[in-house]
């Protein structure tokens, strides 16, 4: 099967992940920043929702149609633990530093609470277990999509040996949304930032779920340029009604599921804009990024800034760089290393050769074609 590497899906991850960034930071910088920019950068969090429809995409787009039997899926949990699992350890083992730290210096270390650190080794740590995100924060994200791949197996039982009419399938797409926006209406919640530690696996596994068939919408209406822009048309139709009061929970989540869409289609173009090699790049070590710059925050304030929500211009100057920095590195010393090994020590006990990942964009930025994330699929 052409699994061709969809460059652009791979550059957003990069653009989304750095809207994460910013909209933690975002508070630091109310002492210099415009109001009207604290306020656009405080939607940042909606970028998890572009990774988690992301993600679904990608990854139904690389496993989709070779995930029946316990072989195969037992390939596809060993592939996704090599690629998400490694760096999240690493960065445990830099909270587990900064928490010594807090504990030796006699400050408090409240974020760090060592009775459920099991849970974030796991990856389970937002599966209901507990009230309150802690260690490294944005990992929640990473954790609810574990879940999203232990399900996805079973799931893929589930679809029909005839191929669906295409009408269905659209309409398919948009149920797992309904689903979300029912439930979050239903228990007064407005926003998809809301209560996370308790909707973070629902907001997560429904709009995956839509991902998957955005992906097999994608798959048939490849190479056709009414229906991208269709898609387009549709996307920012619900954003205009977003930005006109049309509800959160449902209005951007279609949104992004549409322009995503829209832009797999177009994605295979000669010269597109999001395929150039840095953007690219920074869509490469996204996942890197994301899962960094929370704790790399977090120890910049502990040495540099007085008033959380006041720091220096060149502080924040500093750490953005800091960030981007360790990012590359991370990615080149500990992410990419680790996904190797792990893979060889894995086909190493298998008989016969694993199938090349396919190339395209993920996640959590931790799903990058072969990643999340994922990101953070």
């Amino acid at each position: 099967m052409n699994r061709p590497e969809l460059r652009p899906l791979t550059s957003i991850r990069g653009l989304f992940a750095w809207a994460v960034v910013l909209y933690h930071i975002r508070l630091a910088c109310l002492g210099w920043l415009p109001l009207p920019v604290i306020h656009v950068l405080a939607k940042g969090y909606l970028a998890v929702d572009v990774f988690f429809l992301l993600s679904g995409f990608v990854i139904w787009l690389n496993y989709g149609e070779r995930l029946q039997g316990r072989r195969a899926a037992a390939d596809f949990l060993v592939r996704r633990v090599a690629r998400i699992w490694p760096l999240h350890a690493a960065m445990l083992l830099f909270a587990l530093a900064l928490a010594a730290l807090l504990v030796v210096t006699g400050r408090p270390a409240w974020n760090f609470p060592f009775a459920e650190l099991p849970l974030h080794v796991a990856l389970v740590q937002n599966w209901g277990f507990t009230h309150k995100l802690s260690w490294n924060d944005p990992a929640w994200s990473i954790s609810c999509e574990w879940a999203g791949y232990l399900l996805l197996p079973i799931a893929a039982l589930a679809v029909p040996a005839r191929r669906p009419p295409t009408a269905a399938l659209a309409s398919a797409a948009l149920v797992p949304l309904l689903v979300l926006f029912a439930i979050l209406h239903a228990t007064g919640n407005p926003t998809l930032g809301a209560d996370i530690p308790r909707f973070g696996l629902l907001r997560c596994l429904t709009e995956f779920a839509c991902g998957t068939m955005v992906c097999a919408l994608w798959k048939r209406w490849r190479g056709d340029a009414r229906a991208g822009i269709g898609c387009a048309i549709a996307g920012v139709a619900a954003l205009a009604a977003w930005a006109f009061g049309a509800p959160e929970t449902i209005a951007f989540p279609f949104a992004s599921a549409t322009l995503l869409l829209a832009l797999a289609l177009g994605a295979e173009r000669s010269r597109h804009p999001l395929s150039g090699r840095a953007i690219h790049w920074l869509g490469e070590i996204s996942y890197a990024t994301y899962l960094s710059h929370f704790l790399l925050f977090f120890a910049v304030k502990l040495v540099l800034v007085k008033d959380e929500h006041d720091a220096a211009p060149w502080v924040i100057g500093f750490y953005l760089l800091l960030v981007l920095a360790a990012s590359a590195v991370l990615y080149h010393g500990v992410e990419r290393p680790a996904q190797k090994w792990l893979l060889k020590r894995w086909k190493s006990h298998t008989v016969r050769p694993e199938p090349v990942e396919g190339q395209a964009a993920s996640a959590a930025p931790a799903a990058r074609t072969s990643t999340s994330l994922s990101a953070n699929g």
